[in-house]
């Protein structure tokens, strides 16, 4: 019988109001996503042993690497340039992962910035301060086609857009990251860009160009199928 693959999920932020209610929080959203890429993929819910871990508000508490094959850091509304003292202890947790070889890394977003982070990558906010919301084309590079298996969509580039370059970084049997949100459904994204304009962070222009991509089906549990995939190297 085959162990199941025991992934802890690093929440680095608390989701939206619905979406905290229909979820319980990102480990839930994470955990429906992924569990949706199992049965894409013909592999058992039970093959997932899945834990949360609120990294936030958590008191420091970790997971102990004996006790997990992964981690999945989840995306957030703070910056992973920050010096808060939860975001330095993530950093350094991710490192020391990164200092051994057997524990794996999926970073998400917020989760994809971190892992540069602790890589040695400069972090920093969007020159242009251009945002990519709802539903966005990115190219894949030819590593990229072969990892997601899609024709469009050390460390090795997967992934690009015109207002990301790095939308995906991948080090085989060691990290798999994206830029984007593999996870996030129609629901969320509504909620997302509703709230993000009620709040002024996006303007006219930009909420009415991400709520008409909205519809568009997109590659999330293609994604998920890679992580399981990159988990099973």
């Amino acid at each position: 019988m085959t162990s199941p693959i025991r992934i802890a999920i690093l929440e680095c932020d608390t989701p939206m109001a619905q979406t905290r209610k229909d979820y319980g929080g990102y480990g839930g959203v994470f955990t429906a996503f992924l569990h949706a890429a199992a049965d894409a993929a013909q592999l058992p819910r039970d093959h997932l042993a899945i834990t949360k871990w609120d990294v936030v508000n958590g008191e420091g508490m970790y997971p102990a690497l004996d006790d997990i094959d992964a981690i999945l850091i989840t995306g957030s509304r703070f910056n992973a340039f920050d010096s808060e003292p939860w975001v330095v202890r993530l950093v350094e947790f991710v490192q020391k992962i990164l200092a051994q070889e057997r524990v794996r890394v999926i970073g998400v977003c917020y989760g994809h910035q971190i892992v540069g982070r602790a890589l040695g990558a400069k972090v920093a906010k969007n020159e242009g301060g251009i945002w990519e919301a709802s539903v966005c084309d990115v190219q894949l590079t030819p590593k990229g086609k072969d990892f997601f298996r899609k024709e469009s969509l050390g460390v090795e580039d997967l992934a690009w857009s015109d207002k990301c370059k790095v939308q995906s970084m991948y080090i085989p049997k060691r990290v798999i990251t994206v830029q984007g949100h593999p996870e996030f459904n129609e629901a969320i994204v509504r909620e997302l860009l509703d709230t993000r304009r009620e709040q002024n962070i996006f303007d006219e222009s930009t909420y009415r160009d991400a709520i008409a991509r909205v519809t568009k089906p997109h590659d999330g549990v293609l994604v998920g199928e890679a992580f399981l995939r990159f988990l099973q190297e």
